[in-house]
């Protein structure tokens, strides 16, 4: 793979976005099936109680609905991704306000929800709690008072009131190394919950045939896991459900887990008819997952010329009712804790917690922009009391070639260096730093920095590449595009391979009836990881092309070589080839059967090193192909108003090898704005366990007036051995590091250091007011 052929680098646009600017794309909401139902889900009044009752007669009296369905009525089989704590309706008690306790179906939505308000359910209120640190003290109320016979699927570490899962690691000495430190910094940051904020709310439609197997439409990040989450929850085998993709307005993680597809599924049995449930705004904020909300302490130890010694890092995060992916998302932002720095003594604890709230689950980044917000605000706290330059400080420190990961995982492909070299020449550090760019009157501006890291390797994927009649390719990988590009990344990488334009390839629709496995779109793995399979499957189909011409040309496989435009000829012999439809044509029809290649891979990189780091209660054994980048912001700052408007950004990002620049810039500009929205404005509020702000009246996130044009992505080449071109992710990293690049700004701009986010007017204002004091 080091040859790259010409569709590798090609600024290509994605090749659904024309069906998109014409209408024509079909999500879950746009589809109707014959004699279809329409499904809505009842979800729990009070925060914390048991269902005593359920009486569903009134419901069932109203003309038109068809179906009513209660916990107790399904299988009692549990969910979850790690800890197995969750059953599709609630059965004896309900943990947050807004868990499913019953479903409707009804010739209409307007009946459907109509019948909802006519089911009747008696409740035991109990206490509820609402902070992890009210959670966790011994007389708080308890949440899962089985939690102990629930099914884990990896070691799970517990201890303590409500606490479902700690993550440990060590490595060196920290609590020696404080003595050799000059300096010590300590900081206490929190983060706030995130709303996914999809243009596309969670919706299903299922629809049983006559042998009784389930066909489910939805907009989900993974076939596969829905599949498998239906079977889990239903009993059903997994042979009788064929799950597949529609066009996804949206995911960032949010549509990882289960939302509708089983509640369809269960109320599509239940009546015999398709169902579909779509859920509206409010629901959707209030029903399914937000952003951990987070509280980390941070002490880092340095020498006196800026060299780390030490760190230890204490996290809490609120996995609200149930574990979800909470034990992965701590459990990886712990790993992420240390930076991309060289840091020789580290201490991390993490621990989620539950509480009477919304669930919390995967969201762009998983765990990681809580870690690098504490992380980075705390490094340039450092050069604060060190008197030195922040860019400075992370440069002296930054992880080059051949370091280590924590874990004692060697890092070949690594850019961070460059990245924020390119950060000091093109945002013209040096000189806006020392002499901060004039701003308008009643205006103070500044400028920041983070670096950050992340991963594009874990777990399974598949791929399959045929060869078609006539010369075109079929590529088919499990992989679901949620907007991010990743079709049009996986056509390019196949059509490189086989040296053919990327129109000569199609993608078949993610189906677990006809795609290869694939676990997921999430942890910026597609480019990398699906890559992998999907440039390992074309090979072997080249290889295949090769022996078969070999037979027509009657020459060894060896002697051959593919070349552009679809063509195969003898080496040396420019006139001598065939056109790859012939080839297809002979093997079809002569010798030899179609051309398929297909290769299956888990992610192979070199596991954590137990004799060099302890690790306890962290639910992955081997991740890998790292990324690394780092951001630089331009703020101003209102001083009569404490308001912040971000004016300009460069985000720098190590990606390997941009197969897209063009989507890999729109990566970055996109998770640019979300990190913009999740430093200033937006921030899921609960009154006693009750979401206040389920809708984009009251929950703001940016708009085109509120991020600045100029936004700079810059895109630093580093090839990652075992990538596809060198190709490493970069779905998430543009996100990662923007929260603490604009609180390092504001505190360059007024001098205060903020700890807790969003940076709202109010609280930069109170900043503000204690600076003047």
């Amino acid at each position: 793979m080091t040859e790259i052929a010409s569709a590798v680098g090609l600024r290509l646009p994605r090749l659904e976005v024309r069906e998109k600017v014409l209408g024509q794309a079909q999500y879950v909401d746009d589809m109707v099936r014959p004699r279809m139902l329409h499904g809505a889900v009842l979800g729990s009044p009070i925060p914390h109680g048991r269902i005593k009752r359920f009486d569903k007669s009134r419901a069932l009296a109203l003309p038109g609905v068809k179906a009513v369905i209660v916990g107790p009525e399904l299988a009692p089989h549990h969910l979850g991704a790690f800890i197995k704590d969750e059953t599709a309706l609630a059965r004896d008690k309900v943990r947050y306000i807004g868990d499913a306790v019953a479903a409707v179906a009804a010739v209409d939505l307007a009946t459907a929800r109509q019948a909802l308000g006519l089911i009747d359910i008696e409740y035991e209120e109990l206490p509820a709690v609402f902070d992890v640190e009210e959670a966790q003290k011994p007389d708080a109320p308890l949440l899962h008072e089985d939690y102990d016979k629930y099914v884990k699927v990896f070691p799970a570490e517990y201890k303590g009131r409500n606490v479902l899962s700690i993550s440990t690691i060590t490595e060196g000495d920290v609590d020696a190394a404080w003595a050799a430190c000059d300096v010590i910094v300590e900081g206490e940051y929190e983060t706030p919950g995130q709303a996914h904020a999809y243009l596309e709310t969670n919706g299903a439609l299922a629809e049983f045939d006559a042998a009784g197997k389930v066909t489910v439409w939805s907009c989900t990040q993974s076939v596969f896991k829905m599949q498998a989450a239906i079977s889990e929850a239903l009993g059903l085998p997994m042979a009788k459900i064929r799950a597949i993709a529609t066009r996804i307005g949206g995911g960032f993680g949010g549509k990882a887990e289960p939302g509708t597809q089983i509640i369809a599924v269960a109320l599509a049995r239940a009546t015999g008819r398709p169902v579909k449930v779509i859920l509206s705004r409010d629901e959707d904020f209030t029903m399914m997952r937000v952003r951990h909300p987070a509280k980390i302490r941070v002490k880092t130890g340095a020498k006196k010329d800026g060299t780390l010694v030490a760190r230890a890092f204490d996290a809490t995060y609120d996995a609200g009712a149930y574990a979800d992916e909470s034990p992965g998302v701590m459990g990886f932002g712990m790993l992420m804790a240390r930076g991309p720095y060289r840091v020789p003594h580290l201490k991390c604890v993490g621990r989620a917690v539950y509480t009477n709230k919304l669930r919390t689950g995967a969201f762009r980044g998983f765990g990681n922009p809580q870690t690098a917000f504490a992380s980075e605000a705390n490094l340039d706290d450092l050069a604060a009391k060190l008197g030195m330059d922040p860019l400075e400080l992370r440069l002296k420190n930054a992880m080059k070639p051949g370091d280590t990961w924590v874990g004692g995982q060697k890092v070949e492909a690594c850019g961070l260096v460059e990245c924020l070299e390119r950060l000091r020449k093109d945002s013209d550090w040096d000189r806006r730093r020392k002499a901060q760019a004039p701003a308008r009157p009643g205006k103070k501006r500044g400028l920041g920095i983070a670096c950050l890291s992340h991963i594009s390797g874990v777990l399974a994927t598949s791929a399959i590449v045929r060869l078609l009649e006539d010369g075109s390719f079929s590529l088919n990988t499990g992989a679901v595009d949620i907007g991010q590009g990743s079709d049009t990344t996986l056509a390019q990488i196949c059509a490189a391979s086989l040296r053919v334009p990327v129109e000569r390839v199609n993608l078949v629709n993610p189906d677990t009836d006809a795609s290869p496995y694939n676990w997921g779109t999430g942890a910026s793995r597609v480019t990398y990881t699906v890559g992998r399979a999907v440039a390992s499957a074309s090979d072997a189909v080249g290889e295949q092309i090769k022996q078969r011409a070999s037979i027509i040309f009657e020459c060894a496989p060896g002697d051959l070589e593919l070349r552009d435009g679809g063509m195969v000829g003898v080496k040396g012999v420019p006139g001598k080839v065939l056109p790859y439809g012939a080839v297809a044509g002979f093997s079809h029809f002569v010798a030899g059967g179609p051309i398929i290649g297909t290769t299956s891979l888990m992610f192979d990189g070199p596991g954590f090193d137990p004799k060099r780091t302890l690790l306890r209660g962290v639910p992955f054994s081997n991740l890998g192909a790292y990324v690394f980048g780092a951001q630089a912001i331009e703020v101003e700052v209102d001083e009569l108003t404490g308001q912040v408007e971000v004016v300009e950004v460069w985000s720098a990002h190590d990606v390997g090898k941009a197969i897209n620049p063009q989507s890999v810039e729109g990566q970055i500009q996109g998770g640019v704005v979300q990190g913009i929205g999740y430093a200033l404005t937006e921030s899921v509020e609960w009154d006693q366990g009750k979401v206040v702000n389920p809708s984009f009246m009251d929950y703001k996130i940016p708009g085109a007036m509120d991020v600045p044009y100029a936004i700079h992505p810059i895109i630093v080449e580093h090839p990652e051995a075992s990538g596809p071109f060198g190709a490493k992710g970069v779905g998430e990293p543009g996100l990662v590091g923007v929260g603490p690049a604009i609180r390092n700004a504001i505190a360059h701009a007024i001098g205060a250091r903020l700890a807790v986010m969003p940076f709202t007017p109010e609280r930069v204002w109170t900043a503000l007011q204690g600076r003047a004091a």
